[in-house]
């Protein structure tokens, strides 16, 4: 496989000429038009000019953002596994499980180093307007962990991993047929960066001079087009590593380079599958057109209003020679007969629009929503007579939302398994930070452990599934209204999600007890 400038950046246009025959627009234009919408400016080039006021009901982002919402707020955790590994034996002579546990609860402590959780939003965010939302792990050498390679802390050991979400304009996959990220060939990451930063970079992997000039030559406005090719090459033995090379059009940024790695380094998030596809659908992409008609049939609505309450005003200019401002209160003096008075002002009264018409858009806009998941129950627009009827009403409202939930989890988990990826490649012996619910302990750790174990990743969620829930609190109104079990039982089952403040009212409960003794 080449892997000189000219053959990289060729194999990227190859890429982005497949992306600008996607749909109508092509992916990019498609995304730009999609970000527009979604953040509210829904009359670009319109040219309706300024006349009249040009209103929006943003259904497009009430929808994203209620989606998302329902999917971020959803509590787990990543617990790590081992093929061929089960119940921890409680000896554990071999120490499998406690280096299990070790990794989860440092990938609890990278997740708050690195601020997954507003990453994780920022993924949904692009998978939502662009159809796909990429994360990308690298290694950083300039963290600084507080750790020393040595007992005299002379020699620190600086470096982690961290993390940055891509555009999807700026990724491109060898195959795009290929829906698996991991099957991939390769992988192409673009950028522009400032011209020093490149030739630093260049300068500390060995650039000659006649390298340097020509990275210089390719700079633009102070930026240099880069582009990061990442690529598998399989060893002899079985198994291949993902190497990597960084190029600019006529240049060598780095050289062919082993990572180390046995994943790619990306995870990706689909807000809708394409049947065949590495690229993901975005909703907002056939929400544009409703969108464009609601706000369409609401302008002409509030235009009405306002000629109907401000209507036109014809004036006898022979009779009435003062300037008319229509301010309330001003004074006109008509010169003339009384048959000149009575004529000389008159209002042109507009017709009232339909009812047909305010009923039509109030539809339009339910509709809609309702049609992407987004209906009053689900918002918390409804009120039911009681909590049961809201509990259920909710719960049939979001269930549809779960293969998205389950999407994303499997979106986080391959986030876990890339992350274990590293700290096996490039730690080294070292102590990592573990964050457990007792507290923050530093554990040792040695790749060296890990080399011969199959690691698999698992989401817990911390609440249980929607309908599991609401049947388990229909279960236990029923009992407790039978007798079968007491206040205090009831309210020890039920859910923490559904009653956060349970444990106050259970005291609550045995001081009344106490009293009644």
């Amino acid at each position: 496989m080449q892997n000189t400038p000219i053959s990289v950046f060729n194999e990227y246009r190859s890429a982005q000429e497949f992306k600008a025959s996607m749909g109508r627009r092509g992916l990019t234009e498609q995304t730009r038009m999609n970000e527009r919408f979604f953040i509210g400016d829904q009359w670009h080039g319109a040219r309706c000019g300024n006349e009249r006021p040009l209103v929006r009901h943003n259904v497009i982002k009430r929808i994203g953002d209620f989606k998302m919402s329902q999917i971020l707020n959803e509590s787990f955790s990543v617990r790590f596994e081992a093929e061929g590994f089960g119940t921890p034996d409680p000896k554990d002579e071999a120490g499998v499980h406690r280096r299990l546990h070790a990794l989860s609860g440092h990938y609890s402590a990278t997740a708050d180093r690195v601020k997954l959780d507003l990453l994780q939003g920022r993924v949904l965010r692009d998978a939502y307007i662009s159809g796909t939302g990429v994360l990308y792990t690298y290694w950083d050498s300039a963290i600084r962990t507080g750790l020393y390679a040595d007992r005299q802390k002379t020699i620190p050991l600086n470096g982690d991993i961290n993390c940055e979400v891509l555009s999807i304009e700026n990724v491109c996959f060898a195959d795009p047929y290929t829906p698996e990220l991991q099957n991939q060939p390769f992988v192409i990451l673009f950028g522009r960066h400032e011209l020093q930063e490149v030739l630093s970079e260049a300068q500390k992997f060995g650039a000659d001079q006649t390298t340097l000039r020509q990275i210089t030559e390719d700079a633009q406005d102070g930026k240099v087009a880069v582009i990061t090719k990442l690529f598998k090459e399989y060893q002899a033995g079985g198994g291949y590593t993902i190497k990597s090379v960084k190029v600019t059009e006529h240049a060598v940024i780095r050289p062919v380079f082993d990572t180390c790695l046995t994943l790619y380094p990306l995870a990706i998030f689909q807000w809708e599958k394409s049947a065949g596809l590495i690229y993901g659908e975005s909703e907002v992409t056939y929400l544009i057109p409703n969108q464009i008609a609601i706000n369409r049939m609401i302008t002409a609505n509030v235009w009405s209003a306002m000629t109907t309450g401000m209507p036109i005003m014809l004036v006898n200019g022979d009779t009435v020679p003062e300037q008319i401002t229509n301010e309330p209160g001003q004074i006109v003096k008509v010169y003339g007969t009384n048959d000149d008075v009575s004529g000389a002002l008159q209002y042109v009264v507009p017709p009232n629009p339909g009812t047909a018409f305010s009923a039509g858009l109030q539809d339009l806009i339910n509709n809609t929503m309702t049609q992407n998941g987004a209906n009053e129950v689900a918002l918390g627009d409804s009120r039911p007579n009681n909590a049961s009827a809201l509990l259920a009403m909710r719960n049939a409202a979001i269930l549809p939302l779960d293969m998205m939930r389950k999407r994303f989890f499997g979106f986080v988990e391959e986030v876990a398994k890339i992350w274990a990826d590293f700290w096996i490649a490039c730690y080294g012996k070292r102590a990592i930070k573990v964050l457990q619910k007792e507290g923050i302990t530093y554990m040792p750790f040695d790749p060296a452990e890990y080399h011969n174990l199959i690691l698999t990743t698992k989401v817990e969620t911390e609440t249980p599934a929607i309908t599991g829930e609401s049947n388990l609190f229909e279960t236990l109104i029923t009992l407790f209204e039978k007798g079968v079990i007491s206040r205090r039982e009831l309210l020890e089952r039920v859910p923490d999600a559904m009653l956060p403040e349970r444990m106050a009212l259970i005291n609550k409960e045995e001081e009344s007890a106490d009293d009644r003794v």
